[in-house]
């Protein structure tokens, strides 16, 4: 066992890791060593092929029942599986584990139809999903909605109608998870590809490559079984959100340590080999407190992170837990990378340098499931502040 203390909660699911960091190693490094060094986004049918072929070895969704195609894996194994995708360094790695594109709130909340149609078939990584929740003038108070649902009594109908923003894979979702105001009341329904009310328009490229769009709704009809839940589900949507938030906040929080640890690696081989006015800069007390901060607060982000997935498998699952950890975790890795870029100087800064990338991709992590502000809230909500 590593003398690391995080060590000593990783210990439990080290098998299981252990097999598919040999997965990475064997079968997606390879692949990845093809990609042209000037892409930051892997093509979508090479995302495709990772995702199903990881679905068949039992990694990809594997906290999901063995009945809908998962391997019934506890959580805390599967915030190990992404800490090891983010620490692999293989650009890969991350689309061989659910996440934007993968099961939803369908698992906990769906209807049996629900789940046979939409969410098997994500669980084996046939099928993209996106979700439409964020609008342009609420940016982080994602349920302020816009976006209405009617029904129409006509037919039994109900007509959606708004614009939503920043949404991922809406260029290839087989379908659209849409959170719409139902006479006041946050409702989420499913949307498929193909609906003639629902139309693509601006694209947004990010700083890390990944595109997101704007979805547009316009009297966009979908059937009365379109609603999460069934009849149930009209106005559930905010509580339903925020229980999946939770666990998709733990999941960044754990893909972020992960990307921290390499960066550290990185930083740590670096200055043992580069030498400056005589000296290995590893010598250097400036170098080395770059190093060792970055050692200390990771491995506090990790003991939080792990902790808070234990208590999800024990049947407590606080939202405050899981913005503490996603909140830490996530401002912890920025710093970090952004210290191994420092060591590394002008090296890591060339466009293709790994750190080079990691420096705008780990940025959007501070950002995604919720901004570091909307976490402190959370927090600061369950200390009696708010």
């Amino acid at each position: 066992m590593s003398s690391c203390p995080s060590s000593v909660l990783e210990a439990d699911h080290r098998e299981l890791t252990a097999s598919f960091e040999a997965f990475i190693r064997k079968e997606l490094v390879p692949l990845a060593a093809d990609l042209p060094e000037d892409a930051d986004l892997p093509p979508a049918e090479l995302r495709d092929y990772v995702r199903r072929r990881s679905a068949a070895l039992g990694f990809y969704a594997g906290d999901y029942p063995e009945e809908l195609g998962g391997s019934g894996m506890p959580f805390t194994a599967v915030v190990l599986l992404h800490h090891a995708a983010g620490r692999s360094g293989c650009p890969l790695a991350p689309y061989a584990l659910a996440g934007s594109d993968g099961p939803s709130p369908l698992l906990r909340h769906g209807t049996p139809e629900q789940i046979e149609r939409y969410l098997k078939p994500l669980v084996r990584g046939e099928a993209v999903r996106c979700l439409a929740l964020t609008e342009p003038h609420a940016g982080s108070d994602a349920f302020q909605l816009t976006t209405t649902a009617v029904r129409d009594e006509a037919t039994g109908e109900w007509v959606l109608k708004g614009r939503k923003t920043f949404v991922s894979n809406a260029d290839r979702a087989d379908f659209t998870i849409v959170v719409a105001s139902a006479g006041g009341e946050p409702t989420a329904f499913v949307v498929e590809a193909g609906n003639p009310g629902l139309r693509i328009g601006q694209r947004y490229d990010g700083m890390s490559g990944e595109p997101l769009y704007e979805l547009l709704l316009e009297d966009a009809r979908v059937p009365a079984d379109a609603v999460i839940g069934g009849p149930d589900g009209v106005g559930s949507a905010l509580g339903n959100g925020m229980d999946s938030l939770s666990r998709g906040r733990l999941v960044v929080a754990a893909m972020c340590d992960g990307i921290a640890e390499y960066a550290l690696e990185q930083g740590i081989a670096y200055a043992r080999e580069r030498r400056a006015f005589g000296e290995r800069i590893g010598a250097y007390q400036h170098v080395q407190e770059h190093l060792v901060t970055s050692r200390a607060e990771i491995e506090a982000a990790k003991l939080l992170t792990l902790a808070c997935a234990r208590l999800v498998d024990d049947g407590t699952e606080a939202p405050e837990n899981a913005a503490l950890a996603k909140l830490t975790s996530s401002e912890t890795a920025v710093r970090v990378v952004d210290r191994a870029l420092q060591v590394h100087g002008a090296t890591g800064w060339v466009r293709g340098h790994p750190l080079e990338y990691l420096y705008r991709y780990v940025r959007s992590m501070t950002i995604i499931e919720g901004t570091s502000e909307i976490q402190k809230v959370i927090v600061a909500r369950s200390m009696g502040l708010g």
